[in-house]
């Protein structure tokens, strides 16, 4: 039950994502938003434990440090994609 609920977080913080950053083609790419979302939490959880002074520190955060993982991933992701086409 576990897994499964971390996986629609993953999911619901992935579109949120996607839908701040601005969708490609009108529709939320659900595959990269459960992949954003549950990476973008751990970013999240590195950012904070930086940001907190306790050194490089990988652990999962919570909804505003996954979402700001989220958004960063997701940014990655379009970035090398769109570089990968040119």
């Amino acid at each position: 039950m576990l897994i499964i609920g971390l996986i629609l977080f993953g999911m619901l913080v992935g579109a949120a994502a996607q839908l701040i950053l601005g969708r490609e083609g009108k529709r939320i790419d659900w595959t990269m938003a459960i992949v954003a979302g549950l990476a973008g939490s751990f970013v999240g959880g590195l950012l904070a434990s930086l940001i907190a002074g306790d050194g490089i520190e990988l652990r999962a955060s919570g909804i505003i440090g996954s979402i700001v993982g989220a958004i960063i991933v997701t940014a990655i992701w379009r970035w090398s994609r769109n570089r990968s086409r040119a």
